[in-house]
């Protein structure tokens, strides 16, 4: 909302000096602060590529039940994707080191070379690719840098190929930069993964970009590596095409494994690879990513950054350091275990549950999105609705994920908090069987 001008130029003038007004009068004068008029209302003009974007429904869900808990409502939530253990011990002393050292100074727009460092012996070691500490950028999380990568390979007139489900975000960035998604469905038969066939329907000599996260959020989803191959196979006649490799929960598998995009044939030149510390090392808040790419495209990266945010924090990147360098492998393994363990619970109650579908075991991330579009006529938001007045809890509907009639669960909270979740939900969808 705006300032009504005309109701404040009508006031005293002493108004304009809260030293001598009284405190009704300043109450009087916010008040007018937030005080609109249609006809400002409609001199501004919003950009359409913003005013075409939707707002992140997880964020919406999120906003909402943290509006719920300040009314003094006691909300179960799994919509967001928020590992429930702290960081390592190991990170949270360097935090403290940093302070102490006093680095609480900008760095280099890419991050510390000590950062950029661990990130490429890290991948080498793990992943079997080899990117140069220069060819690293570090950014405010890798949300950013997933949209720096599109933002410097899109524009008007060019496709980017999404495989549905996708996390949310990415079509919105996609129409940020101008360009066009484009959304290619998979099959809950084949665990929506990303089949050959499929991807290749979908290329286009417009395509500039397909977006590919591996594991998958929302479904937990993993690529196996034949299945790599085949998708490999396919780019190679549209050598045009650069793939964004979203590998940010390529840590968190529970069977198998999960190959980097950039380790495959003739791929390495063509992928940015984006990943962080949010969900391996439960680092949400310190807001820490990175993108790794060949020259030309960190280089374009980069020159976006510069005029963005500039560098990521400087105690979040001492931390990143310690994550890469101090904290041992049995400590993540044994995270792993944890989140295999709730994901196995989870499963188990979907399945004691009537009319709730899930085709194939994720094996990947700490997501699960059955199919109940048994219910409410396959209105997936109005279930969660719903659900969220009557018992209290927080899901997101799959509709918001491209993938209508399912719910997303996010099981990276307490063993407590999911038994208690799994009961409401039960509850809740066993009422639907009574009432029809």
């Amino acid at each position: 909302m705006f300032l009504n001008v005309s109701s404040f130029v009508a006031l005293p003038r002493n108004h304009c000096n809260q030293a001598f007004i009284s405190a009704e009068e300043r109450n009087y004068v916010k008040r007018l602060l937030v005080t609109s008029s249609s006809e400002t209302d409609d001199a501004i003009q919003i950009n359409p590529l913003v005013a075409n974007v939707k707002i992140s429904k997880t964020v919406e869900v999120f906003s909402l039940v943290k509006e719920m808990e300040a009314a003094g409502d006691k909300v179960t939530s799994l919509c967001v994707g928020e590992p429930d253990f702290p960081p390592p011990q190991a990170v949270l002393d360097a935090i403290v080191r940093a302070v102490q050292d006093g680095k609480t100074r900008y760095t280099g727009v890419t991050g510390t070379v000590e950062l950029r460092r661990a990130i490429s012996a890290d991948l080498e070691k793990r992943k079997g690719v080899f990117y140069p500490p220069e060819n690293i950028v570090v950014g405010n999380g890798a949300k950013q840098c997933v949209y720096q990568g599109v933002l410097a390979t899109c524009g008007p007139g060019d496709e980017v190929i999404i495989p549905a489900p996708y996390w949310p975000s990415y079509p919105e960035m996609v129409a940020l930069a101008g360009a066009t998604p484009v959304i290619v469905n998979t099959r809950k038969e084949d665990g929506y993964l990303l089949t050959a066939e499929a991807l290749r329907g979908a290329l286009t000599d417009k395509t500039r970009l397909l977006i590919f996260c591996n594991p998958s959020n929302p479904t937990g989803g993993v690529h196996s590596k034949e299945r790599l191959d085949e998708l490999s196979s396919v780019l190679q006649d549209f050598q045009k095409v650069v793939i964004l490799a979203d590998e940010i929960y390529e840590r968190l598998v529970y069977e198998g494994t999960c190959e980097a995009v950039a380790s495959l044939p003739e791929m390495y030149n063509r992928t940015m690879t984006v990943n962080g510390f949010s969900k391996s090392h439960a680092m949400t808040g310190m807001r820490l990513g990175y993108l790794a790419a060949p020259t030309k495209l960190s280089k374009a990266c980069t020159t976006i950054q510069s005029q963005l945010t500039s560098c990521a924090g400087s105690i979040s990147q001492a931390a990143g350091v310690a994550a890469l360098t101090e904290v041992s492998e049995e400590e993540m393994i044994g995270n792993v275990d944890i989140m295999r363990e709730k994901r196995d619970f989870v499963l188990s109650e979907l399945n004691k549950m009537p009319n709730v579908s899930l085709e194939c075991k994720p094996s990947g991330a700490f997501y699960v999105l059955p199919d109940v579009s048994a219910y409410y006529d396959g209105d997936d938001a109005r279930l969660c609705i719903d659900l969220l007045k009557e018992k209290k809890l927080a899901l997101v509907p799959g509709s918001s994920f491209g993938s209508p009639g399912t719910i997303r669960i996010s099981y990276a909270t307490s063993m407590e908090e999911l038994e208690v979740a799994m009961n409401k939900l039960k509850e809740f969808l066993e009422a639907q069987i009574t009432n029809e």
